[in-house]
């Protein structure tokens, strides 16, 4: 029975927990509520086990759905990574690259990418935007990018794959001076509310008016990273800093990361992801550079 399992099936299947019902799940992918309800019940079929408990007003994952869930993003995305990779083989190299790269990613890495990116395609003509949250998927969705490099949005619109990187930790910092540098202790939230908080400007309509890490009443806004790490040697607040840019930093003891309540020491870590449209994946010269980014992590972890 397993052999009548089909791709239809999972991406109902998949949609449906991710959009929280079957009529949610149409609309993203352009169905009915019926043909979404009877492709998962003909895989609950051949699967024989019940997948979602439509008991309640919105259908619920059995024990059963849980489990298969990662199952069934698992081969999704194994197929579509095949897809991506019989697009490079199928097509000629892209007249131009464009990627555009979440400011947390390490610049350095990217550089050494790139350096080899010019000896393997020599005639192609590469173009890097760095960005933050969602300006980083804007170009993906409009076409202007072939993949980005995503780690600050939390949640990815519908429609694009990710393939994992590498992962970046994010510490929240202040210089030797501030106030908060001195805090004994763990530094309560309502204290941090009482400063001034750095943060980076959020160029685009995805997340317009959402904030993500922002715990201050009191904000101030820069347009990039270099500019965060000035003023937070200067005192002028405190924020988030991804750990690559602050740690000599830290070691001379210019800046001080905060322990803050229900914050890991050591810093977040977030994972960065190469972020592709599903039906328009990168064609050789961006799946070569995906590779060579992966390479890098492999390395390093």
């Amino acid at each position: 029975m397993l052999d009548g399992i089909s791709l239809d099936q999972l991406r109902s299947f998949l949609a449906a927990v991710d959009e929280g019902s079957f009529s949610a799940a149409g609309r993203r992918l352009s169905r009915t509520q019926s043909a979404v309800s009877e492709a998962i019940g003909t895989l609950e079929m051949h699967l024989g086990v019940t997948l979602f408990d439509r008991a309640g007003r919105y259908p619920r994952l059995t024990s059963e759905g849980v489990v298969l869930l990662a199952d069934a993003r698992q081969v999704l995305s194994s197929v579509d990574g095949m897809k991506a990779r019989a697009k490079g083989m199928a097509t000629g190299i892209e007249p131009e690259l464009t990627v555009v790269v979440d400011v947390l990613f390490p610049i350095e890495v990217l550089a050494g990418a790139a350096q080899d990116f010019r000896l393997h395609f020599p005639g192609t003509p590469l173009r890097l935007y760095v960005e933050v949250l969602g300006a980083v998927v804007e170009p993906l969705l409009d076409g202007r990018a072939s993949f980005s490099i995503v780690g600050s949005l939390p949640v990815l619109p519908a429609g694009l794959s990710a393939e994992r990187l590498t992962s970046v930790r994010v510490m929240m910092v202040a210089a030797a001076n501030h106030p908060l540098a001195i805090w004994p202790g763990v530094i309560p939230k309502e204290e941090l509310a009482r400063h001034v908080q750095l943060v980076l400007t959020d160029r685009s309509k995805l997340t317009a008016e959402r904030e993500f890490g922002v715990m201050s009443p009191f904000t101030w806004r820069l347009a990039d990273l270099f500019a965060k790490h000035a003023f937070l040697l200067n005192g002028l607040g405190w924020g988030g800093m991804p750990h690559h840019t602050v740690e000599s930093d830290l070691q001379d003891g210019r800046l001080v990361e905060l322990e803050i309540e229900d914050a890991p020491m050591g810093g977040l870590t977030l994972t960065m992801s190469a972020v592709y449209r599903t039906a328009d994946p990168p064609g050789p010269a961006g799946r070569w550079m995906i590779e060579r980014l992966k390479a890098c992590r492999d390395r390093q972890e």
